[in-house]
């Protein structure tokens, strides 16, 4: 695990209707404030990333299709630096992802359909406290190939 990173497990309620799938509460214990929100859909094999912002906290479910996140800890401040973490996240591993600032992270999204990711944030979006990183050529020690294990 990175230091700071959260990955909380979201309730789900389904009935012969459909469900609801619950992201985030203001009386949720992790919920800090609102800043933002705004949905990303990505097609099959699509990387979205790297991002790092460098006050926003996002906190991110994925309610359809699947996705595999990662994170990348360049802080030098932290006890994890140099890390990195995979999580994946769909319909069929529904949690809350609560990444810090200052934190390097992107998707991919698998499988045979797009993904939508949801992204709460505690701040409103702006462009300018955003590092956008080329997610194949930079000094991050990542591959995002499919790996066969």
């Amino acid at each position: 695990m990175i230091e700071g990173v959260e990955i909380i497990p979201l309730e789900q309620f389904p009935d012969e209707r459909g469900k609801i799938m619950r992201m985030l509460r203001a009386t949720d214990s992790y919920f800090t404030k609102f800043g933002d929100m705004s949905f990303s859909v990505a097609f099959p094999g699509i990387v979205k990333g790297w991002h790092k912002r460098k006050t926003m906290t996002s906190n991110i479910a994925v309610p359809f299709g699947r996705v595999k996140w990662v994170l990348y800890d360049d802080r030098e401040d932290s006890s994890t630096k140099g890390e990195i973490m995979e999580i994946f996240l769909g319909e069929d591993n529904y949690k809350l992802l609560k990444i810090p600032p200052g934190i390097t992270s992107g998707y991919k999204t698998y499988g045979m359909t797009y993904s939508i990711v949801a992204n709460l944030t505690d701040e409103a979006h702006d462009d300018g406290g955003k590092i956008n990183i080329d997610p194949f050529n930079n000094d991050i020690p990542y591959d995002w190939d499919l790996k066969h294990r």
